[in-house]
Formats: C-alpha cells, sequence, structure tokens
C-alpha cells in the first residue's frame, strides 16, 4: 500500500514544435540539355527565434533551398511546412532579402521602399505605413536617409533597407540569401553584427544561405553542412557559442577546420549526422 503523503509526479516539459520543417525534400531544375537534381532528401527543421544557416559550396543547392522554402520552387519529393501548413507558393509570413543590390525600386525613397509594402499587402495605411517604415529605417541606422534613393545609397546602405523592409513585414521566417557576399570585408563585417543586434532587439526567424564558413559560424546558432551536388544535409552543428569576439581563438580555427572538412570530405553512404 503507497505510503502517505504528497501524490508527485513528474511532468515532462513540453518539447517546442519547429516553426519552419523540411522534410526530405528532393529539388530539381531542367536545363536545354537535362534534368539536374540541386537536392537530395534534405530534412532540417527550424524553430522560433532561431539563427539556423544553411552552408555549403556553390552548387550544393543551398540557394535552390531556400527559394523552395519562400515558395517560388515545388519540390519533387518531401515537404516544407510552416506552422504546420504545407507551403504552397510565396507568403508574407516568408520574406527574402537577396544579395543583388538592385532588389530596391530606384524610383522610390528610402521610406517609401519600406513602406511600400506593408501598403500593399492591406495590413497599414499610408500613414500607419510610414510610421512603421520610420520605426525600423531607424533601427537599421538609416533615419538621416529616409528621403534619399536607392542611387545615393551604398551597397551596405542598401542591404540595410531590404532589411528593415523585411523586417517591417514581421515574416514568421526572414530569408537570406548570401546578403553580404558582394560586400567589401569590412562592410560585411559590420552588417554582420549589425544583423545580430537587430535579432537580439526583436528575436525574428532567419534563414540564412552562405558559403562562408566564418559567416556561418558567426551569425548561425545553428548550421546545416550540405554535401557538394546534390546537396544532402552532411551535418548540423550547434554554433551559439561563436561572436565577433571569438573569431580569433583557437577553438573558433578548430570549428571551422572541422566543417571545412565535412563540406569537402567524400560523400559516403552514412555520412549525414547531428554534431
Amino acid at each position: 500500500m503507497p505510503s502517505g503523503g504528497d501524490d508527485q509526479r513528474h511532468v515532462a516539459a513540453p518539447v517546442a514544435s519547429p516553426l519552419l520543417r523540411v522534410e526530405n525534400v528532393g529539388l530539381e531544375y531542367r536545363t536545354t540539355e537535362r534534368t539536374v537534381r540541386a537536392t537530395h532528401r534534405v530534412s532540417f527543421d527550424v524553430f522560433e527565434a532561431d539563427r539556423f544557416v544553411l552552408l555549403g559550396a556553390s552548387g550544393c543547392g543551398k540557394s535552390t533551398l531556400l527559394k523552395a522554402v519562400a515558395g517560388f520552387i515545388p519540390p519533387v519529393e518531401g515537404s516544407i511546412r510552416i506552422d504546420g501548413q504545407t507551403v504552397a507558393g510565396p507568403g508574407p509570413d516568408r520574406i527574402v532579402v537577396f544579395q543583388e543590390f538592385d532588389q530596391l525600386p530606384p524610383w522610390k525613397t528610402v521610406r517609401e521602399n519600406v513602406a511600400f509594402p506593408l501598403r500593399a499587402s492591406g495590413r497599414f495605411g499610408r500613414r500607419q505605413a510610414a510610421e512603421r517604415a520610420d520605426r525600423y529605417i531607424e533601427k537599421v541606422g538609416l533615419s538621416r536617409f529616409a528621403d534619399s534613393y536607392p542611387h545615393t545609397l551604398s551597397g551596405g546602405m542598401k542591404q540595410r533597407v531590404a532589411i528593415a523592409r523585411a523586417l517591417a513585414m514581421q515574416p514568421r521566417v526572414l530569408l537570406m540569401d548570401e546578403p553580404f557576399a558582394a560586400l567589401d570585408a569590412l562592410t560585411r563585417r559590420r552588417m554582420q553584427e549589425e544583423l545580430l543586434e537587430l535579432w537580439a532587439e526583436t528575436r525574428f526567424t532567419l534563414l540564412f544561405v552562405t558559403h562562408s564558413i566564418e559567416e556561418a559560424l558567426l551569425v548561425g546558432n545553428r548550421v546545416g553542412v550540405l554535401t557538394p551536388h546534390p546537396g544532402r544535409m552532411r551535418a548540423e552543428i550547434n554554433t551559439h557559442e561563436w561572436d565577433a569576439s571569438s573569431e580569433g581563438s583557437a577553438a573558433f580555427q578548430a570549428a571551422a577546420s572541422r566543417i571545412h572538412r565535412l563540406l569537402f570530405e567524400n560523400d559516403a553512404p552514412g555520412a549525414e549526422g547531428t554534431a
């Protein structure tokens, strides 16, 4: 017979569901001569406020994966779900920031570029959209340039406008396709640090594509390492411990060397794993 006293039961903490789930996704594209397999059965989960980085060499399908998550490319196998709903096309819950600097309409000012998608979505009137645009323009440090046109801005400033425009829409997932690759090294580093500062302030969910190991370690809290073409998920690595202050450390360089080996070692069956 059980002894007296309080009946104490241990209840397991609920496990968070992923915001984004990519499951066994295969992607293909056609050339004039043949059909090319871009990715093969790639799976990963992205949780609320994650900074998940897809890292791989050119041609591994990482940008194609990002476009599939954005809804621009349908998988030939597998599924992509946001909040449990299958992605069937582009939507305001997923906003993309591209590498190109010419993604801003040149006839619109900085404020107009940020406010336009807010108004086009039907969620905000003219005044509300302008006020919200000004708030996010301030977050990226461009208040003095709110009335400027894109041709008067540097490449880094244009990318800040694109980021402000995306975050103002408050997407469920912010998608960034090598957004700093075309910038010089100093500007690129500053943009990486500013992105992390914005994340610390607003805690958005980020899916980020890069071919730079160092950038992946700095920007991500989790990194998915893709094999060369066709892209398969080689490993998933927790990278939350790294920041700009640790880049020169022996531990950081050891992590970078390990990822380099994962990227370019022979693609053998069973190589995929979690680290």
